[in-house]
């Protein structure tokens, strides 16, 4: 008799987690709160009255890595067994890139076409991806900027241009220093699922011998001495929910990530790319629902055996696969039931979470003359007059509002035209404010102060000129959104903190320990936030059902 799957949320854990589900033989059913899948990946479309189409805006992650992850996913068939954590065409990249050897991540004569990737014919029925060439433009407060590229040898003098000589050769140093443990804590680790303290205990030896229990800011400190080099090879963190000033220096991997296999982008958006995994998912037989919330996770005997939604609506399943919040999933959907591992004391008060977002959405008319048009890249990066010596304490540590912050700034018309109408681009600004933990602000009223002097702020450094005057919408998210919204603990953007304690073994696991045939996947869960780890984390929890079922997979 074939076995039922229920899957709370639609983002990239749980669609992941679904295609397997469905290769592996189960009969799986997502359940979405919303009115649109992907959760923090959720697409929002905007018409404007006298403008013809529709602005389109991906509300959360737009960096992607790891594009092979992608490709796996797509071409997965039922029974196919999933053993292959890396494609053998992605580790040949890995050894181009630590043996010296000049990559360029862009086809020169079209630079839509990747050089380190290619999509499968499987792959290409579902969605396109691109390559994005630099990977971001790093902006400084005096005016000077850094075109981040992967490149190595641009890099170097890059960096000598920047600063000087000496920062470059540390680059040169911190290179080959930071490719080991992209080495062994990505390619050897990446997939590997810490039920135990014993296996924690067994790696942490490596972890010392590479010196990444540290810092990230303190380890890029060994290397540089200038502040924004060790700002542009620290500050990955923060796209996965960690403040620099205290991940663990592993999270240095992250840019060995982008460096190895590129940064790319799904032509649509990431709205398209969740259309895609849902595709597949459907065609494989699986089904969701969407405007369905769930308000509880049913047990018998400490033992997981289905769902009852907020409608009343009861439905049965033989495991159930939680793709929401840590924390909404224990003290929310299991707040009846005896937790003695992921206790309230636990998940409320002894866990660490990320910090939240502000994160801004607009749209402006295109000029004629691009020299006045903007002066951005796809991805962007602005660094804050604070951001090194104030803004990250402040953040994470003070819960004050940095008056002067830093900013992610994404243009994603610069690279496909058709999320805006002619003549228009999309874009939107992220923004790190503390969670609602740190902060208690008042949303309704900081949030709208954000979003005008984020968009003067955007039009006085020149990144766009005249942008009011050309401006067509703009709305805003604050830590409220995460919170009510998404169901996400104290705003907390991320979940939980990517702290060494709250790593491998220490992250909360996607078995629960709690109950029976409940599992976790997601950006909490081992091995942690940002798209290609949610994804891997997918496939660790697959894994393990199918352990717990005797599936060979």
């Amino acid at each position: 008799m074939t076995k039922k799957a229920i899957i709370i949320g639609s983002g990239f854990g749980g669609i992941s987690t679904g295609i397997r589900l469905q290769a592996m033989g189960f009969e799986t059913t997502i359940l979405e709160k919303l009115d649109v899948p992907g959760g923090r990946a959720y697409q929002k479309t905007v018409k404007i009255d006298g403008i013809e189409g529709a602005f389109k805006f991906d509300m959360g992650p737009t960096v992607m890595t790891a594009p092979h992850f992608i490709e796996e996913l797509l071409a997965i068939q039922k029974g196919d067994k999933f053993l292959e954590d890396y494609s053998k065409e992605s580790l040949e990249q890995w050894e181009k890139i630590k043996h010296g050897d000049k990559v360029n991540f862009a086809d020169l004569d079209n630079p839509k076409v990747s050089n380190t990737f290619r999509n499968t014919k499987v792959t290409a029925k579902y969605i396109q991806m691109v390559p994005i060439t630099p990977f971001y433009r790093l902006f400084f407060n005096d005016g000077t900027f850094f075109d981040y590229n992967g490149n190595y040898e641009d890099t170097i003098e890059q960096i000598r241009k920047l600063t000087n000589d000496e920062e470059a050769e540390g680059f040169k140093k911190f290179h080959k220093a930071a490719g080991k443990v992209f080495e062994r804590g990505f390619l050897q680790l990446g997939y590997k699922y810490f039920g135990d303290m014993l296996s924690m205990f067994k790696v942490v030896p490596d972890f010392i011998r590479l010196d990444v229990l540290r810092s990230l800011i303190s380890y890029s400190k060994k290397y540089f001495k200038d502040n924004k080099t060790r700002s542009i090879f620290s500050f990955e963190s923060l796209l996965v929910g960690g403040n620099p000033s205290s991940v663990p220096a592993i999270y240095v991997l992250i840019h060995f990530v982008e460096k190895t296999w590129g940064v790319h982008y799904a032509m649509g958006g990431t709205g398209k790319l969740i259309q895609a995994l849902l595709a597949k998912f459907e065609e494989s037989g699986g089904k969701i629902l969407l405007n369905t919330p769930v308000d509880k996770i049913l047990t018998e005997n400490r033992k997981a055996v289905g769902v009852k939604l907020e409608n009343g609506k009861v439905l049965k399943s033989d495991i159930v696969v939680s793709n929401a919040d840590y924390a909404h999933t224990y003290t929310k959907l299991l707040k009846d039931e005896t937790r003695y591992w992921n206790s309230d004391l636990k998940v409320k008060h002894l866990t660490n979470y990320s910090m939240s977002l502000v994160v801004v959405y607009f749209a402006f008319k295109k000029d004629s003359d691009p020299q006045k048009d903007h002066k951005l890249q796809h991805h962007n990066i602005v660094f804050g007059a604070n951001y090194y010596e104030a803004e990250l304490r402040k953040i994470f540590d003070t819960g004050e509002l940095e008056p002067n912050y830093s900013q992610y700034l994404h243009i994603p018309t610069v690279t496909d035209p058709s999320m805006a109408p002619d003549g228009y681009h999309t874009g939107y600004t992220l923004i790190c404010v503390p969670n609602k933990a740190k902060g208690r602000h008042d949303w309704s009223k900081a949030g709208p102060e954000y979003m005008e002097k984020v968009l003067k702020l955007i039009e006085e450094k020149g990144f766009i000129p005249n942008l009011k005057e050309r401006l067509v919408h703009s709305s805003f998210i604050s830590p409220d959104y995460f919170e009510n919204t998404l169901n996400a603990h104290i705003g907390a953007a991320f979940g939980v903190s990517p702290l060494f304690r709250q790593s491998a073994f220490f992250r909360p696991h996607n078995r629960s320990e709690d109950i029976k045939n409940l599992y976790l996947a997601g950006s909490n869960t081992i091995p942690g936030a940002g798209v290609p780890a949610v994804m891997m984390s997918a496939k660790i929890t697959a894994r393990e059902i199918a352990k717990d079922f005797d599936i060979e997979v």
